[in-house]
């Protein structure tokens, strides 16, 4: 396979597989295209590669940059913004992990807490079962917020290392 066609594959699998996750497919594309060049790249430039318009690339890259995924560069001489993906997988994915915790996972917890004050009859069938559920959900929410601050916090080598202990 030729490099180019190798770099159009990765970029449609990388922004497809965000679709999955719930992460605009665009600002995937983009991303994976600043994460497999080795030199910052114009809004133009990802533009052209991309076959996106200026707004919807403009869009993406302050959203990207939002996330801590990408940064803006400075090229000396150059009038245009350039920007560069952090490289380093394991920091990408925590920083992934991080975003999604923030925007996903601490705003379920904060309903939860309040669904759990449920006004009725605790004897109630039906309050019981609700205040049940919200409990068992909030407990798993909040271990799986426990272990995803532990893997955040986490580096490389200590994650792969517990990982082959759980596996054995």
């Amino acid at each position: 396979m030729k490099l180019s066609e190798a770099k159009a594959q990765f970029i449609q699998t990388w922004g497809s597989l965000a679709t999955q996750w719930g992460i605009n497919k665009t600002m995937a594309q983009i991303h994976a295209l600043l994460l497999i060049t080795p030199n910052p790249l114009s809004q133009d430039d990802l533009m052209e590669e991309l076959s996106i318009s200026r707004g919807n690339a403009n869009m993406n890259i302050r959203e990207l940059i939002d996330w801590g995924l990408v940064d803006r560069v400075i090229i000396p001489g150059e009038r245009k913004e350039f920007f560069l993906a952090e490289k380093d997988i394991w920091k990408v994915s925590r920083q992934i992990i991080k975003e999604r915790k923030k925007r996903e996972l601490e705003p379920l917890n904060k309903v939860l807490e309040q669904l759990q004050e449920v006004e009725g009859d605790k004897r109630n069938a039906e309050v019981k079962a609700f205040t049940e559920t919200i409990g068992n959900i909030r407990k798993f929410v909040s271990q799986t917020d426990k272990s995803l601050d532990t893997l955040i916090k986490a580096d490389e080598n200590w994650f792969w290392g517990s990982l082959i202990k759980m596996i054995k």
